[in-house]
C-alpha cells in the first residue's frame, strides 16, 4: 500500500489531514526515520521524540512563513524529512550531504542555524520582535529541549520576551521527563487549556481594548491580571516560573497526542502575549532500545533495527581505546592518590568520560547541565578553596566560556585544569562543533599553559602534569581512537615547555602539534621513498613553546612545515612564525603551514575532513615534494645562469 507521506506534497499536504491521519503519518515518518538512521547513523531519539510536535507545528502553521526555530539539530530530523528533504536523508552527515543540525543555506524552512543549545528563545524573540510590525500575522516557534531550559542564555532570551511581550512569539518546551518534572495532573491541564480558549482568550482582549482606551482605570487592570495568572499559578504549579516571566502558560500536554498537540498550538495563536506551550513526550519514543536507553541512543553509527544493536565496524586492528577512555582512565588513576582532584561537566557526563569517575568518586563530581560559562567560575571558585578542579568540555562547547576562562581563571592564575575533548576536526557532526579554534584563542591569553598529547599515555603524562601545577592548564585531544601504545602504571610530571625530537633528519623539518605527529611519521615514510629525510619533532606544547630548541632547529632545513588539526589563524604554526620573525632567524626557505584556512569545515569523516584542508599524511608529502622540487629546480637555473655570465 502506498504510504500517506507519497501522497501528499509536504509540508503543504498537512494542513489538509485530519487528525487520525497525522497520526498515520507520524508513525510512517517514525519508522522511516528508523530506517535511515539505524543504515547512516545519526542522531536518534531526540528527533523520535518530537515526532508528532514537529507534525503538529507544519499543520497548524503556514510555514516557512511562520517560523519554526529548533534548539539545536539534534530535534530537526523528521522537520527536514517534512521540509523537502526526506529523499535527501541518506546522506545526512555524510560529505557533500545535507547537514545533521539546521542550516539557512539548506533550505528556506530551516529560520536559523542550530548546533549549540540555549539559542532559540533568543533567536525567536529578535524574528518575533522584527516581525510584529512588518508581518503581524506571522508566528515565531522556538521549540528547545528540556536540556536547553538549563542554560542561562534560554532564561536571559525569556526574560527579555517577558518584557517586550511579542504577541507572535510561542515557546515549545519538549519535556522528555529528563530534566523537568511532569508531576502535574489532570486539573492543571484542564485548567490551563480553559484560560486560554476562545471565551476567555476574547474576554481578555477586549478588556485589554478597553483599558487602552481609558474606559478601564489601571488599578483596576493591573488587579484584573494579577489575579488571574495568581489562580493559574496556585492551580497549575509548573506555569508559576513561566508567568512570572510573561508568558502565557499552556500545558503540559501530550506531547504524542497530535489532537491535543494541534488544539493546543491553535489555541497559542490567539493569545495576546508570548505563549510557552509545556510538551510532555519520550525521548526515543517509538522505538524501544531507544526508549529505554536514550542516552545511548542519542547519536547513533549504523545499527540493527531488528536487534537494536550497533553494527560493528570491520578494522584490521586490534580495538584500541579512545582517547575520552584513555581522558577518564587518567584521571580516575591520578585521583585515587590526590584527594583535591574534582570533576566538572556541562551536561556531558558519558560523552566526557567523567560518568566512570562519578561512579568511582560521586562526592567529587559536578554536573552543572548546560552552562559551561557557569562551569568554569564555579570551577574557579573549587579553586580558591584548596580544591584541584577539571573541566572535562567539548572544544566547541568551551568557546562559549571565553571571557569566564580569561577573567575568572587566567587573571587571577587559578589551578583549574581544562580537559578539551573533541579538539581538531569530529567529522560528521559539522561546521559548529569542530573544534578547531582553542589553540587560537587560548594562546592569546597570559598564565594559562597549553598541551597536546601525541596519544594516550602522554595524555596521561599531561594531566598529571597539569594536576601538579599550580596555574591553569589546558589539554586538547582528539574525537576517535587513540594509538594503542602501552598506559605507565605510573604517570610523570613533563618538563614545562619541553618538545620531543622524535626522529632526526636533514631535509625537511615537521613541527607536529599533538596527535599530528602520526600524520607527520606517516608523511616522512612516503618522503623517504623520494630520498627526502625529515626531522620530526612533537611540540607538546604550543604555549610556552620550546624556544630553544626551536631557535636552534629552525635555520638548518630546507624546509620548515609546522602540522596542527586547528585554525591556521591565531594557531601553533603562528606561534612558530613569530618565534622566528621575534628573533630574526634567517630561514633557508619560508615556513609551510598545514592547518585550516579562513573557511569552515563542512561535515564528512574526520580523514574526508584533514585531505579537504590538505593536511593528511599523503597531502603533506605531496607538497613537501613539490616545494622541495621547486627548490632544486631554482637552484639548477641558478647555476645555468651564472655559468653563462661568466
Amino acid at each position: 500500500m502506498k504510504k500517506l507521506l507519497d501522497k501528499i506534497k509536504l509540508p503543504q499536504g498537512l494542513h489538509n489531514l485530519n487528525y487520525r491521519e497525522l497520526e498515520k503519518l507520524s508513525a510512517e515518518l517514525r519508522t522511516e526515520l528508523i530506517d535511515c538512521v539505524s543504515m547512516s547513523g545519526g542522531h536518534l531519539a531526540s528527533s523520535l521524540g518530537v515526532t508528532e510536535i514537529t507534525v503538529a507545528l507544519h499543520h497548524v502553521f503556514n510555514t516557512p512563513n511562520d517560523k519554526i526555530i529548533f534548539d539545536v539539530g539534534h530535534q530537526g530530523y523528521i522537520h527536514k524529512m517534512l521540509t523537502e528533504r526526506r529523499d535527501k536523508m541518506k546522506t545526512i552527515r555524510k560529505k557533500n550531504g545535507i547537514s545533521g543540525f539546521l542550516r539557512r543555506d539548506e533550505s528556506p524552512y530551516d529560520a536559523f542555524g542550530a548546533g549549540h543549545a540555549g539559542t532559540s528563545i533568543s533567536a525567536a524573540l529578535g524574528m518575533a520582535v522584527a516581525l510584529e510590525k512588518t508581518h503581524p500575522d506571522r508566528s515565531v516557534i522556538a521549540v528547545l529541549g528540556d536540556g536547553a531550559m538549563t542554560c542561562g542564555m534560554s532564561f536571559e532570551a525569556l526574560n527579555q520576551a517577558g518584557d517586550l511581550r511579542p504577541n507572535n512569539l510561542i515557546v515549545v518546551l519538549n519535556d522528555n521527563e529528563m530534566s523537568i518534572s511532569h508531576n502535574v495532573g489532570a486539573i492543571s491541564r484542564h485548567f490551563s487549556m480553559a484560560v486560554t480558549s476562545h471565551v476567555p482568550t476574547k474576554a481578555r482582549s477586549k478588556f485589554k481594548s478597553l483599558y487602552k482606551k481609558g474606559y478601564i482605570p489601571e488599578i483596576i487592570y493591573k488587579i484584573f491580571d494579577r489575579a488571574e495568572e495568581a489562580t493559574q499559578g496556585f492551580i497549575s504549579a509548573p506555569s508559576m516560573l513561566f508567568e512570572a516571566l510573561g508568558f502565557r502558560y499552556i500545558g503540559p500536554v501530550d506531547g504524542h497526542n497530535i489532537k491535543e498537540l494541534s488544539r493546543a498550538f491553535e489555541q497559542a495563536k490567539k493569545q495576546d502575549a508570548p505563549v510557552l506551550v509545556h510538551a510532555i513526550t519520550t525521548k526515543g519514543k517509538g522505538y524501544k532500545p531507544a526508549e529505554i536507553n536514550p542516552t545511548v541512543w542519542h547519536g547513533v553509527r549504523p545499527f540493527s533495527k531488528e536487534k537494536g544493536e550497533f553494527v560493528q565496524l570491520p578494522t584490521k586492528q586490534p580495538k584500541v581505546p579512545t582517547y575520552t577512555a584513555a581522558f577518564s582512565q587518567s584521571l580516575i588513576k591520578i585521583a585515587s592518590t590526590m584527594p583535591e582532584v574534582v570533576a566538572i561537566t556541562a551536561a556531558m557526563p558519558s560523552g566526557t568520560g567523567l560518568d566512570k569517575f562519578e561512579a568511582k568518586f560521586p562526592d567529587r563530581f559536578y554536573d552543572v547541565g548546560i552552562c559551561e560559562s557557569h562551569a568554569i567560575t564555579f570551577a574557579a571558585g573549587l579553586a580558591c578553596e584548596g580544591k584541584k578542579p577539571v573541566c572535562a568540555i567539548y572544544s566547541t562547547f568551551l568557546q562559549r566560556s571565553y571571557d569566564q576562562i580569561l577573567h575568572d581563571v587566567c587573571i587571577q592564575k587559578l589551578p583549574v585544569v581544562f580537559a578539551i575533548d573533541r579538539a581538531g576536526v569530529v567529522g560528521d557532526d559539522g561546521e559548529t562543533h569542530q573544534g578547531v579554534f582553542d589553540v587560537s584563542f587560548l594562546r592569546s591569553m597570559p598564565n594559562i599553559t597549553l598541551m597536546a598529547p601525541k596519544d594516550e599515555n602522554e595524555l596521561q603524562d599531561m594531566l598529571y602534569t597539569a594536576l601538579k601545577m599550580e596555574s591553569p592548564v589546558a589539554i586538547r585531544y582528539p574525537r576517535g581512537n587513540a594509538l594503542g601504545v602501552p598506559m605507565s602504571l605510573v604517570p610523570k610530571q613533563l618538563p614545562l615547555g619541553k618538545a620531543e625530537v622524535i626522529q632526526r633528519g636533514k631535509d625537511v623539518l615537521l613541527i607536529a602539534l599533538g596527535n599530528m605527529v602520526r600524520n607527520c611519521e606517516e608523511a616522512s615514510q612516503i618522503l623517504a621513498e623520494s630520498g627526502i629525510s625529515s626531522t620530526i619533532i612533537n611540540a607538546r606544547f604550543a604555549k610556552p613553546l620550546d624556544e630553544r630548541l626551536f631557535l636552534n632547529e629552525l635555520p638548518k632545513y630546507k624546509l620548515v612545515c609546522t602540522v596542527e588539526d586547528q585554525m591556521l589563524a591565531g594557531g601553533f604554526g603562528s606561534a612558530i612564525v613569530e618565534l622566528a620573525s621575534d628573533n630574526s632567524i634567517s630561514l633557508k626557505n619560508a615556513i609551510k603551514r598545514f592547518g585550516i584556512g579562513d573557511h569552515f569545515v563542512a561535515h564528512a569523516t574526520q580523514q574526508e575532513q584533514q585531505a579537504m584542508n590538505h593536511y593528511d599524511p599523503a597531502s603533506i608529502a605531496r607538497t613537501v615534494i613539490d616545494i622541495l622540487g621547486r627548490e632544486k629546480t631554482l637552484v639548477f637555473k641558478r647555476a645555468v645562469n651564472l655559468k653563462r655570465q661568466s
